[in-house]
């Protein structure tokens, strides 16, 4: 009896283990279209680009290791573009975040106009860049309309995109580029924690700064993850924007890392192009290993 009890259990085991073996390769099945697409259009150029940035050129294919980071960051229009890339993604990426979290609060409760207040913060989504760019061009041009408003008050006019101002023209305008689809990914959040908690603050009489920074803040920490994720990488690409403000080579503060790498491509110098990409992955791979580590360290109560 307890040899077919054994037996029983040996096959019962048995076909699990098939069962699971069928799972994973129907399910491998099911994911190879997109595991080859990631491996073919972005794994292998990616490898490709670490093989270009440790050797002497593409002729010659010399191996030299470290070098060419080493010249990299002995060279001046890197250092400056890191610099101000860095300094724009500490400013833009904060107040892309926290004033899209304000945004929310605000239209979740009681106002007036509270959709013309969502439609106008929601249009530069439907704009193209380009179209954008022509507007800043009108409002901050040395003959523009903010000029003309601040002369009225008699102050002198001011070249706004060849100045130390540029960069806030541009933080400007990726303040109003993004902060509607921030804000609408804030409201679903808003929308996905539990009225009961809420009910029950209001019971007991907490005030409003305890339930968001208690209650409201721990469960929007994903979306605050995620968003803030979002915003550095729309930083790092807001060179598309600065270019059609002010070309290749705009005002010293303007002049950002894609600036450097896309004027690098032209002069074909592909390994200082390869070593500033692979250091650009790197410091992008650290910051997103440091937000994810944060925010596991904040919201890990409230998902258990």
């Amino acid at each position: 009896m307890l040899k077919v009890l054994k037996g029983r259990g040996m096959n019962k085991s048995r076909e699990i283990r098939k069962k699971r073996r069928a799972d994973f390769l129907r399910s491998l099945c099911f994911l190879m279209p997109s595991l080859l697409g990631v491996g073919v259009f972005f794994i292998l150029p990616f490898g490709v680009v670490v093989y270009y940035s440790m050797i002497d050129g593409v002729a010659s294919r010399n191996f030299v290791a470290l070098e060419n980071f080493r010249k990299l960051f002995q060279n001046s229009a890197f250092k400056l573009s890191s610099i101000n890339t860095l300094k724009f993604s500490a400013m833009a990426v904060p107040l892309a975040v926290v004033l899209a979290i304000v945004l929310a609060l605000m239209l979740e409760c009681r106002i007036p106009m509270k959709s013309q207040f969502r439609t106008f913060f929601l249009s530069p989504m439907m704009v193209p860049v380009a179209s954008v760019v022509l507007i800043w061009q009108v409002l901050f041009n040395y003959n523009g309309t903010v000029n003309e408003f601040l002369m009225l008050f008699g102050a002198k006019r001011i070249d706004w995109l060849q100045s130390e101002y540029s960069m806030i023209v541009v933080l400007l305008l990726f303040l109003w580029k993004n902060l509607g689809y921030n804000m609408i990914l804030f409201m679903a959040g808003l929308a996905n924690i539990p009225k009961e908690l809420l009910e029950v603050c209001d019971v007991e009489g907490a005030s409003p700064f305890y339930k968001f920074f208690n209650i409201k803040l721990r469960y929007l920490s994903p979306t605050v993850l995620f968003v803030t994720i979002l915003s550095l990488i729309n930083s790092f690409k807001v060179f598309r924007e600065v270019y059609l403000l002010t070309g290749d080579y705009p005002y010293e503060s303007l002049y950002m890392l894609q600036h450097f790498m896309n004027n690098t491509f032209r002069s074909l110098d592909y390994q200082k192009l390869s070593a500033a990409a692979v250091v650009m992955a790197l410091v992008m791979v650290v910051l997103i290993a440091l937000l994810f580590w944060i925010e596991d360290k904040f919201g890990k109560d409230v998902e258990g």
